[in-house]
């Protein structure tokens, strides 16, 4: 047999690996949370907006939280004002919020672009559309960060009612308190809040890292799979990393609250999310409830 034909009988073999994939998730909601490289990197980005297109088209019903961290501060540091930090955490005043929103707005749109380039409906919209994201200010430590909100309340009408008509929601985590007054939030937690309100079926962080090790430091101790209580005694070993922390935290929290499934991947691996959710392996970690059917069919940790 020509190589030619191996080739296209192990694209077939891929297809078919798919396919129960597609069969179980067909018309479930995922939520995938951008940010990190992959959304520096041009063709990085153009992966991401490929796979979450794809998985449109093969009937999921995909929703995009995204960030701007990174962006944000370069336009900060354009108007030429100075960040101020409490606790590690930037001060978002007045006017920074102004900038974070412009940023985020215009992020937003960009994505639309690449998703409408590839023949598929989109419509970014703030955590202010339709009351989607009700937030109280955060206090780190007891101090004041300004306008920086947790999110208490989540009213998905609008996401609904957008993937009723078949639009791909784009969603940046900015929302309203009880005042109207406008507050930046974390992008893990609006996406997690989002995945719960929704009852998600998935939910997928992209992050700049592989995912979750047994042990930081030994790169081959990565973990396929994790059930919420493995994630908990995990964290308990205290071999967590900082930012590791709260993620995992959060995915719990999801799973807790009625998600199936969390998916912590790496952005700058070309078509991560693909290759995690319809390949028997995957190649990040998945955190599942208890009584969710494990993939891999690994050892408990």
């Amino acid at each position: 047999m020509g190589t030619d034909m191996q080739q296209y009988l192990d694209k077939a073999g891929v297809l078919i690996e798919a396919l129960p994939y597609i069969q179980r998730f067909n018309r479930k909601i995922i939520v995938v949370k951008y940010g990190g490289s992959a959304m520096i990197d041009e063709e990085l980005k153009r992966n991401v907006i490929k796979d979450v297109t794809l998985l449109k088209l093969v009937g999921f019903k995909p929703i995009i939280v995204h960030g701007g961290g990174r962006e944000i501060s370069k336009w900060v540091n354009k108007s030429g004002m100075e960040a101020k930090f409490v606790n590690g955490l930037r001060v978002t005043d007045e006017a920074t919020m102004e900038i974070a929103e412009m940023v985020l707005g215009r992020v937003g749109k960009s994505l639309v672009t690449m998703v409408e380039e590839l023949g598929v409906k989109a419509v970014s919209i703030s955590g202010k559309d339709g009351r989607l994201l009700k937030c109280d200010k955060k206090l780190s430590n007891g101090e004041d960060i300004g306008f920086v909100g947790d999110v208490k309340e989540v009213n998905p009408k609008i996401l609904y009612d957008l993937l009723e008509k078949d639009y791909l929601p784009i969603v940046c985590p900015i929302g309203l308190d009880d005042n109207f007054n406008s507050y930046n939030i974390n992008a893990d937690d609006a996406a997690c809040a989002i995945a719960r309100a929704v009852n998600a079926e998935k939910l997928a962080f992209l992050t700049d890292i592989e995912g979750v090790y047994k042990d930081p430091e030994d790169k081959s101790t990565l973990i396929s799979e994790l059930t919420v209580r493995e994630a908990g005694e995990l964290i308990g070993t205290g071999n967590i990393g900082g930012g590791m922390l709260p993620k995992l935290n959060n995915c719990i929290d999801a799973i807790e609250n009625g998600v199936s499934r969390v998916h912590i991947l790496d952005g700058r691996i070309p078509h991560c999310l693909l290759l995690e959710i319809f390949t028997n392996k995957g190649i990040g970690t998945a955190i599942l409830g208890e009584h969710e059917q494990r993939f891999y069919n690994e050892k408990e940790i």
